[in-house]
């Protein structure tokens, strides 16, 4: 795989420019009193039938979302071992919309056709969602499949009517089609380091990319400012920029005595900028690097003392603490080694959090209630999810992002927690959340 074709793998993964183990069990009361049977499309008397729909074998970048994938596969490993959902297994399928938004299509079309719902969905290039919005249920009634997607990457899909981001969207779906719509950034961890490092001076670095990354990162800077961090500049670069592409942007830095970077660009932009100003001596230790699930990135560790002291926020518990908490440890166990990343972490997410929903589903209607129309009304009706506390508790039914984040710092080839301090704690004040207006 190319040096190009590695940075354009981590620009999409950078769109992307986040206590108790979740008890899926059968479900009491009336699902316990009922003999499964086939009620809906891709729901049998034994198993429900989940589809993720993922970008992976593609030439620009091969296996970009294979961990997503692999996170919904063990997820749905980890809900059968707790003996499943209303008295059903739960069954992967697989369908690789290859970056393409043809094989994206024809993916919805098959999991319409095949499936119950989608969890985990993590497709770049969707140019429509209504062979999702209009699929027809077991009764022939356009009813729309359940989707909680791990990657939405843009209003289209966030804001459809049977689309429920795991993250939640930024953009308030209500005002979408104002001429001012207002979004949503989780702007905490600025916050924090503005408190804790400040005063904060220097530009936000966004991907250009895609217009959706571009925007979004954009949007962080705008948080940031409001945090009282005097962002200087908004800086875009592409993922096939060399690290020569840097070298301007470091010593404009240098000359206007910048103490501080946010970087929305993939973890291959932040190791040749680290890089870079290593190589011109920007290495203060006083200096606040800063950027998101991005930096949490088995490539930053490679990258050796060129990107310590970067400081990282997520929204899950840092893999490092996995003692911490037994639906971590399930992740770590499970998933496999080379897949543990972010990524993962949705598709692991977005697949509990389905398998929580049908289980209210048949605690209140029965095992023989797994319908997608009763399905879409327990997505609806469902207001707060943490995974067993390894997830940052999230509204998915209000499609309103989560305020809480924690911050993970890499020193010496090792991530450690640096706030909140105490392992498996989120900050998830509401003045987390900033709201921004057009």
């Amino acid at each position: 795989m190319s040096r190009s074709s590695r940075r354009a793998a981590g620009a999409l993964a950078a769109l992307v420019a986040m206590a108790t183990t979740l008890a899926v069990l059968p479900a009491t009361g009336g699902a316990a009193t009922q003999k499964p049977t086939a009620t809906d499309v891709g729901v049998t008397a034994t198993e429900i039938h989940l589809a993720v729909v993922a970008d992976v074998d593609n030439a620009i970048a091969p296996g970009i979302l294979k961990g997503q994938v692999d996170g919904v596969k063990a997820a749905a490993q980890y809900v059968n071992q707790q003996g499943g959902v209303a008295g059903r297994k739960l069954v992967v399928d697989f369908y690789d919309s290859k970056l393409n938004p043809t094989e994206a299509r024809n993916a919805f079309i098959n999991a319409c056709e095949n499936d119950f719902a989608m969890v985990g969905t993590g497709t770049f290039l969707i140019s429509s969602v209504d062979d999702i919005v209009n699929c027809k249920d077991k009764t022939g009634q356009a009813i729309g499949i359940p989707d909680i997607p791990g990657v939405t990457t843009g209003t289209l899909e966030a804001c459809s009517p049977v689309s429920f981001p795991l993250n939640g969207s930024q953009i308030d779906c209500s005002t979408a089609t104002s001429a001012t719509p207002t979004y949503r950034m989780q702007a905490g961890d600025t916050q924090y380091l503005q408190k804790k490092y400040g005063p904060l001076k220097g530009p936000m670095i966004v991907s250009s990319d895609s217009a959706a990354t571009q925007k979004s990162s954009t949007l962080l800077g705008v948080a940031a400012k409001q945090n009282g961090i005097d962002i200087t500049n908004t800086v875009a670069m592409s993922s096939r920029d060399p690290q020569t592409a840097y070298t301007p942007v470091i010593q404009q830095m240098k000359n206007d005595g910048d103490n501080f970077s946010y970087s929305g660009t993939p973890a291959e932009g932040v190791i040749a900028m680290r890089s870079e100003a290593q190589l011109q001596g920007l290495t203060d230790p006083k200096f606040t690097w800063a950027c998101l699930l991005n930096c949490y990135d088995k490539k930053m560790i490679a990258a050796g003392s060129a990107v310590d002291d970067t400081h990282a926020s997520i929204a899950f518990l840092p893999f490092e603490e996995a003692k911490s908490n037994k639906t971590l440890a399930a992740f770590v166990k499970l998933v496999p080694k080379d897949s543990q990343e972010g990524f993962a972490v949705w598709g692991w997410t977005a697949t509990l959090a389905m398998a929580e929903v049908l289980k209210n589903v048949a605690a209140d209607k029965g095992a023989n209630g797994i319908t997608r129309a009763n399905v879409l009304d327990g997505i609806k009706a469902f207001h707060s999810f943490d995974a067993g506390g390894m997830y940052a508790t999230v509204d998915i039914g209000s499609k309103v992002p989560s305020p809480c984040f924690n911050i993970v710092l890499l020193k010496g080839g090792k991530y450690a927690r640096e706030y909140p301090t105490k392992a498996a704690t989120f900050d998830c004040k509401k003045s987390n959340i900033k709201t921004l207006q057009g």
